[in-house]
């Protein structure tokens, strides 16, 4: 086995804290799971592989009973900023990559998380999110995308380092050329309930396809990276459509060469698909997060799938934790310790060299993430 525990982190997809420490049992355990019914989350998340595998090391952490009321007074006897900083000190993370478009109301703001976790701290540009303000802002179409494609234009300059798109959430990732007329309709509708004073969901197909295809033509030119959620996620999700090959014809249409695209959360459980898009094409990269670690004891078998196709170059670790910092601990600490696995077993096969190995681990837990955003 291999020892990653000096291999430092970069967190290419996470998103930021919570400005209020959960005092519930039910709120502590929203982040172990991707479910947000209560009794699910009260009567069944704690029954999870990987919830019982952290139970004890957060135990061991604030030397407590591994029991949920133990470890909440317990981590409220804590600074929140300094039980952060300690948290990302000892999972060795040098850089964390946020995704500002989740629960941002709730959370920390970007320079609040600089202080809070002592590393570095870089935004992602959320599109649908930008959407969704954009179009409270603007009564016509040519207004509302001028004003779009000039945020995501600026998006460099104004400090993000990718962009991220939830498409796969609102209408699928079989994305292609929508009619105006479509287009125009789309707006004109999520406008009707702006107006009303209704919430605002981008969730539009013909709309939501021309804002990444715009996206992705401003990418293009600034070879700016782009993420794409894929795979499992939150309820609200058609897992049919999250499958990473609905992507076909932005990747066959040779448009978008040089983008960048990051596919978010190893399309879990189209981890395979995935793989294989990674070995065809050139700009495609996989990410392992949320698999890592809600998959618990399937790990090892998403990264072997990920490992057999593609290329090792291409393949980053994250987590996308939120909320509570010991979800980056933790994600830090089991994902070292499943690579390690996964990469014992390539070298137990003579696939790999131990050196090979090493490199690997270095690529994965590092490298790779810090070619592809500059850092």
């Amino acid at each position: 086995m291999l020892d990653l525990r000096a291999i430092p982190i970069i967190e290419h997809h996470g998103h930021a804290l919570a400005r209020k420490a959960p005092d519930q049992a039910v709120d502590y355990l929203r982040p172990f799971s991707e479910s947000d019914d209560p009794v699910q989350l009260a009567s069944h998340v704690s029954h999870t592989a990987f919830f019982r595998w952290a139970l004890h090391r957060l135990a061991d952490f604030f030397h407590c009973r591994p029991e949920i009321e133990a470890i909440l007074q317990a981590r409220a006897t804590y600074d929140p900023a300094e039980l952060s900083r300690r948290f990302f000190a000892e999972a060795r993370i040098e850089a964390l990559l946020l995704d500002y478009g989740y629960r941002s109301d709730h959370n920390l703001s970007l320079e609040e998380m600089r202080a809070a976790v002592g590393c570095r701290v870089e935004p992602i540009l959320r599109l649908e999110t930008l959407a969704e303000r954009l179009i409270i802002q603007h009564a016509r179409l040519a207004d509302f995308r001028e004003a779009f494609a000039t945020t995501v234009e600026r998006a460099r300059t104004d400090g993000h380092v990718a962009l991220k798109s939830i498409i796969a959430y609102r209408s699928g990732l079989e994305i292609k050329p929508p009619s105006q007329e479509e287009v125009e309709h789309g707006f004109q509708r999520l406008r009707a309930r702006a107006e009303r004073g209704e919430p605002i969901r981008l969730a539009d197909k013909p709309l939501c396809d021309e804002l990444v295809l715009l996206a992705l033509q401003i990418a293009q030119r600034q070879e700016l990276p782009i993420q794409f959620h894929t795979g499992f996620g939150d309820r609200d999700l058609d897992l049919r459509w999250a499958s990473p090959l609905h992507l076909r014809w932005i990747l066959e249409s040779g448009r978008y060469r040089d983008v960048p695209i990051v596919l978010l959360h190893a399309g879990y459980p189209y981890v395979r698909d995935t793989a294989y898009l990674a070995s065809i094409y050139p700009n495609v990269f996989v990410d392992v997060s949320l698999a890592i670690p809600l998959a618990g004891p399937d790990i090892v078998s998403v990264l072997t799938e990920i490992f057999g196709l593609a290329p090792y170059s291409k393949v980053m670790f994250s987590s996308d934790a939120h909320t509570l910092p010991e979800m980056y601990w933790l994600a830090a600490e089991l994902g070292r310790r499943e690579l390690a696995r996964a990469l014992a077993h390539l070298m137990e096969a003579s696939w790999l060299t131990r050196a090979e190995a090493e490199e690997v681990a270095h690529r994965v837990l590092h490298d790779n993430a810090a070619q592809l955003y500059g850092l």
